[in-house]
């Protein structure tokens, strides 16, 4: 939805002469009611009612009940004056009442098709219940594990979180807005937010300029660019200006540069947190500060609705704000087609829950799951030779647990666990011996550890499954230890001791450093959070129905004191490589104090994460070889092309996704030592090889500069093309600024 050059189609000069024939007819407290977001109050009170009928609602959020909701429109369309229909909003995140993975593990397929295809089952069954708007995707760039949030993002680099982020805007949104099915965006939240210090929510963030531009606002720019019809600001403070204030943010760059023309929503309470920030003296100044960043609708507080009157009236705040973003919610509403249906007829809909949404939901899970380790090809399990299998752990079979964060009108009832899946598989051919363990992740309690010691002696092979519960990720449920929560790395080393061939399939909606907890088990499968059809997904992929494809989207540290850890940082004067390293075992006693020869790591974890970005296992094995580029220098008008074959000589159908990574060597700021430039989901048969082609244009090259300015800087890059983000298979080219330049780099 970005303003264009072009002509206006017959649509948009249709949706603005409704908007301007209403807006020219609005008094200022009918304004200031489209910018007011109400939250659900549970069936319309009386208060409710009156502020409808006033046309002091522009919106309401978590309010559900389709025939609640059809009541609200009457009120508003047939009570109020100018029958202008109410926006509903609702937090569908990763799913509805289908759940699909965590928005991180959707991350990890690497698939944006997939990722679309889960939020277009989202968008409609929410549309059938009379949704209209999603606050999603989330979009923050994080680095750090311990924030509760790190479950609803898309991981740690802004090409992959680009391209997830803008395939879920056109899942919610698909190419016409108006149709039924389908409900608006919002890109959140803008910006920074995923930097908060410590991995504490809401807390101070401070991030350079450079580093907004280059790292944070990629990926909402990426949304922008799909059509997402809302922006939501922060909770949190940048540099000293909370986001919900902050004009750089929301008018310089989002409206003025990138040429913005949806609407922007605060976050809950954003605005009058501005008072608790210590940014604004009152709820009258905070209302100022936002309505002047060019934050359109408040969300749940009524700083907008008490003071925006006043301040107008003292001249404080100008008219055409006012105007402007009544223009930019009313368009939106428009382009949903509420004006013409602003009711819901569910009947016009799928039933939610149906066989098609369901598999939907299980390829994604399927393709979520990342295989860690996998010793002396424990995986996947062979049917024909198990006589029993111990299943534990308190995540095994509870559906509720594994639909993850952010699941309110997630149906519980439909969730298939891998206990019931593992049952199907097995029939009657081996036996299932079946203990918690714990009672739940976080318990302390041993009471459970016998049973689960003589359920897993009794088998052949034993499938633990533990993590986190669902409450233990999400908005403000951050954590400092990472470790498996309560007693479960205890448990695990009890079971270790048998001898038996142990899985572990951790459920979580973070990265959980499991530096210990990997020594205990044979095989170790991430599973995040995957939602509705988890169980089934899991079940495939253990007994081999299915193949793990699964890539980390976020570095594993191995302790929590590694934090941040990313693949993309900078080299720093003195980095750290295998030869320098040294661990606080080695160093002889009474050492003598140097800095000769020092560089960039930690004694007790090295520098490398547990487990890098990209990483992720398959039963195939893939070889890459016969890496070639059609050219060694190219200018700014042409373009590169890597290509690399890619061999499965394992006897397992698997799916590679084959990365592409740059470095640019020297650069009008330091770069990163490796930034992820593409990449591709290749299927491949047993013996099979494909060649994987990636082309290079010098504007996928393009960064901001020292003076924040986007430049395509002519120079010598390093490029590697591999299964992770430690890829070692690679090359060189150069960019120059003429073809004579090939003379000199000859």
């Amino acid at each position: 939805m970005t303003r264009s050059a072009t002509k206006s189609s017959p649509v948009e000069l249709e949706t603005k002469s409704r908007v301007d024939d209403l807006i020219s007819r609005m008094t200022l407290r009918e304004k200031i009611g489209q910018m007011t977001q109400f939250a659900g109050q549970g069936g319309i009170p009386n208060n409710l009612r009156e502020s409808i009928k006033k046309g002091l609602v522009g919106s309401i959020l978590n309010q559900v009940g389709v025939d609640t909701l059809n009541e609200i429109q009457r009120i508003a369309v047939d009570e109020s004056r100018l029958g202008i229909p109410i926006i509903i909003g609702r937090d569908v995140i990763h799913g509805f009442q289908t759940m699909m993975p965590i928005p991180l593990g959707q991350a990890a397929s690497w698939n944006p098709k997939v990722v679309e295809k889960g939020a277009e089952v989202a968008a409609a069954e929410a549309a059938r219940y009379g949704v209209h708007w999603t606050f999603a995707p989330m979009v923050d760039i994080t680095r750090d594990p311990r924030w509760g949030r790190i479950a609803e993002s898309l991981g740690e680099d802004p090409f992959l979180a680009s391209r997830v982020g803008e395939a879920m805007v056109k899942g919610f949104q698909g190419k016409d807005l108006s149709q039924p099915d389908r409900i608006a965006a919002c890109a959140k939240h803008f910006a920074g937010y995923g930097y908060s210090e410590a991995g504490r929510d809401y807390a101070y963030v401070n991030i350079s300029e450079n580093e907004l531009r280059n790292i944070v606002f990629p990926p909402f720019k990426a949304c922008l660019d799909a059509g997402a019809a809302t922006f939501m600001t922060a909770f949190s403070d940048l540099n000293g200006v909370p986001a919900t204030g902050n004009e750089f943010l929301t008018k310089r760059v989002l409206r003025d540069e990138w040429k913005f023309d949806g609407f922007v929503v605060s976050d809950w309470d954003s605005v009058i947190q501005l008072i608790t920030h210590g940014f604004s003296e009152n709820e009258k100044e905070a209302a100022r500060e936002a309505v002047q960043a060019w934050v359109d609708m408040e969300m749940a507080s009524r700083t907008y609705l008490q003071n925006i009157e006043s301040l107008v009236k003292e001249e404080r705040i100008p008219m055409e704000n006012i105007d402007r973003a009544v223009r930019a919610i009313l368009s939106v509403k428009e382009k949903l087609g509420l004006f013409e249906r602003p009711y819901t007829n569910p009947e016009l809909f799928p039933v939610n829950g149906n066989e098609k949404y369901m598999d939907v939901a299980k390829e994604a899970a399927i393709q979520s799951c990342v295989l860690l380790k996998n010793d002396y090809q424990t995986l996947p399990l062979n049917r024909d030779k198990i006589k029993s299998l111990a299943v534990i752990g308190p995540l095994a079979d509870d559906g509720f647990e594994q639909m993850g964060t952010w699941t309110f009108d997630g149906v519980e009832e439909w969730c298939q666990t891998p206990l019931q899946a593992i049952r199907e598989k097995a029939g009657d051919e081996f036996e299932i011996h079946v203990a918690k363990g714990v009672d739940t992740t976080r318990s302390k309690d041993k009471h459970g550890f016998a049973e689960a010691i003589d359920a897993a002696r009794k088998a052949d092979t034993v499938v633990m499954f533990m993590g986190e519960e669902a409450i233990l990720s999400g908005e403000a449920h951050c954590r400092a230890d990472i470790d498996l929560p309560g007693v479960q790395n205890e448990l695990l080393r009890e079971i270790s001791k048998l001898g038996k061939s142990t899985i572990l399939v951790v459920m979580a909606g973070r990265p959980l450093t499991l530096d210990q907890t990997r020594h205990y088990v044979n095989s170790m499968m991430y599973a995040w959070h995957p939602g509705t059809m988890g169980g089934p997904a899991i079940a495939d992929l253990l007994f081999g129905d299915a193949t793990p494809s699964g890539k980390l989207p976020v570095s594993f540290p191995k302790m929590v004191g590694q934090i941040p850890i990313y693949y993309n940082q900078r080299n720093s004067g003195k980095p750290a490589s295998h030869d320098s390293f040294t661990h606080i075992d080695h160093i002889p006693s009474r050492a003598t104090q140097t800095s000769v020869g020092n560089t960039a790591f930690h004694m007790d974890a090295g520098f490398e994460p547990l487990y890098p970005f990209g990483f992720g296992l398959s039963y195939a094995h893939f070889e890459y070889y016969n890496l070639r580029q059609s050219k060694d220098s190219f200018t700014k008008k042409e373009t590169i092309e890597i290509q690399v074959d890619v061999h499965n000589p394992s006897r397992y159908q698997g799916a590679e996704v084959v990365q592409l990574y740059v470095r640019d060597v020297a650069g009008n700021i330091t770069r990163p030592v490796k930034e992820l430039k593409g990449f591709k989901r290749v299927n491949l048969d047993p013996g099979e090889t494909k060649n994987v082609s990636f082309k290079i244009k010098p504007r996928d090259l393009s960064f901001y500069d020292r003076n924040n300015k986007l430049i395509i800087e002519p120079g010598l890059f390093y490029f590697w093309v591999g299964g992770n983000s430690n890829a070692e298979l690679g090359g060189k080219f150069h960019l120059i600024e003429n073809l004579d330049q090939n003379q000199n780099n000859a």
